[in-house]
């Protein structure tokens, strides 16, 4: 009977349970947290460089340094769910250097770092949609249905 049962145990369902329910927690709560501060700041919310600068040496840039350093200590079992992870990684070191870009900018008053800047955010949105377009794939062919709040990340 044991042996059937394990038969019936899917690792990757497990795995990207826990990953979504427990071991991404943290990390959702960063990014969120980093995201809303940057777009008080910026996009319509724009009011000036002095204040964008300041949320992004006060609050985005340290908030979002570690929700990188704790993408990177998120344990994964799974070689699939490892594979996605890494896509959300690549997005949000690009996302962070993006940040630090904008800061040189503002500090240099140099329109073309804001041009690189503003590219990298774009191909950083790139690389988080194409995480979530497949951590939903992987969702659906294991049979994991998650509520909305639990399946995604923020994106600028």
């Amino acid at each position: 009977m044991l042996v059937l049962s394990a038969c019936f145990n899917d690792p990757i369902q497990d795995d990207l349970m826990d990953y979504v329910n427990k071991e991404m927690l943290t990390a959702f709560e960063l990014e969120a947290t980093a995201v809303s501060a940057y777009d008080q700041v910026s996009g319509l919310n724009y009011s000036d460089d002095i204040t964008m600068y300041d949320a992004l040496v006060s609050t985005v840039i340290p908030t979002y340094n570690e929700f990188i350093k704790e993408l990177n200590s998120v344990p994964i079992e799974t070689s699939e769910l490892r594979e996605i992870h890494e896509i959300y990684i690549k997005g949000a070191d690009l996302q962070y250097n993006a940040f630090v870009k904008i800061v040189r900018a503002l500090e240099t008053q140099d329109p073309l770092l804001i041009e690189e800047a503003n590219g990298m955010l774009e191909e950083a949105r790139s690389l988080l949609r194409e995480y979530q377009n497949e951590i939903d794939k992987l969702a659906e062919e294991h049979n994991v249905d998650w509520e909305e709040k639990n399946s995604s990340t923020s994106s600028i």
